[in-house]
């Protein structure tokens, strides 16, 4: 069985990514800020993978990143699989009234910190085994969406950082790959939701998603995340993916 990071594993799709890794007899290491949530994560974990562990770490800086990713490179030999899941939505806000520190911390945890972590854990990625990088990207990296200037920003850097891991990777045995994971019940959506109507024209409809019971479950999508994330080939590296169509 693999080694698998995931970021963003205390709650949501990265909390359900992880235990079902878990399950299937992976070691998993949980990467997210320091809560009670990745606590009780972990130690779902751990019922089916007692070698998995967790890193507090904060992606928005840059100097827990580099402690996390320097006790993991002393700790483990290898990774077979990293999961870059972490992510906010704030501010949500129109671009001319936001504030520049939240835009610039969005752009520093959607995707700067997803580059630093990387590179960072690069000595556990090349080699002779195949590793495999999964980013997860969203319908707001293809279309703007009023208010979610960063975040949509962010996330069609991802997709793009995606592609060009998928071209430089290749000679280290590296592939990389982004899947949309759909709208998902998690804890952004609970976000986008206590959202100021007057900053964000479309709340109505994101109330309504969760109201009219078409918001997907975090269990639903790591199954079909699964696959992906543990077999993707090489000849599938650069490409995006959304779970609907799967």
């Amino acid at each position: 069985m693999g080694v698998y990071l995931v970021t963003g594993a205390s709650k949501g799709i990265g909390r359900s990514v992880a235990l079902l890794l878990a399950e299937h007899g992976h070691q998993v290491i949980l990467l997210a800020r320091d809560s009670k949530e990745l606590g009780a994560t972990l130690a779902l974990v751990k019922k089916s993978s007692e070698d998995s562990f967790s890193l507090p770490c904060d992606l928005a800086s840059p100097s827990e990143i580099s402690e996390s990713a320097q006790n993991l490179v002393n700790s483990i030999e290898g990774l077979d699989g990293l999961v870059h899941n972490a992510g906010s939505i704030h501010p949500v806000q129109p671009m001319m009234d936001a504030n520049v520190s939240q835009w610039a911390r969005s752009i520093q945890v959607n995707l700067i910190g997803v580059q630093d972590l990387t590179q960072r854990l690069f000595p556990l990625l090349k080699g002779p085994q195949h590793s495999r990088v999964t980013t997860i990207s969203s319908g707001a990296s293809l279309r703007p969406v009023g208010s979610w200037s960063a975040y949509c920003t962010a996330k069609a850097g991802l997709d793009m950082w995606a592609r060009c891991m998928a071209e430089e990777g290749k000679v280290h045995n590296i592939s990389a790959i982004s899947v949309a994971p759909g709208i998902v019940n998690t804890g952004m959506q609970e976000d986008i939701r206590a959202a100021d109507p007057a900053d964000f024209p479309s709340h109505e409809a994101f109330v309504s998603y969760h109201t009219d019971g078409h918001l997907a479950e975090p269990d639903d999508v790591a199954s079909l995340l699964y696959p992906l994330i543990t077999e993707h080939t090489m000849e599938q590296s650069g490409q995006r993916f959304d779970v609907r169509d799967l």
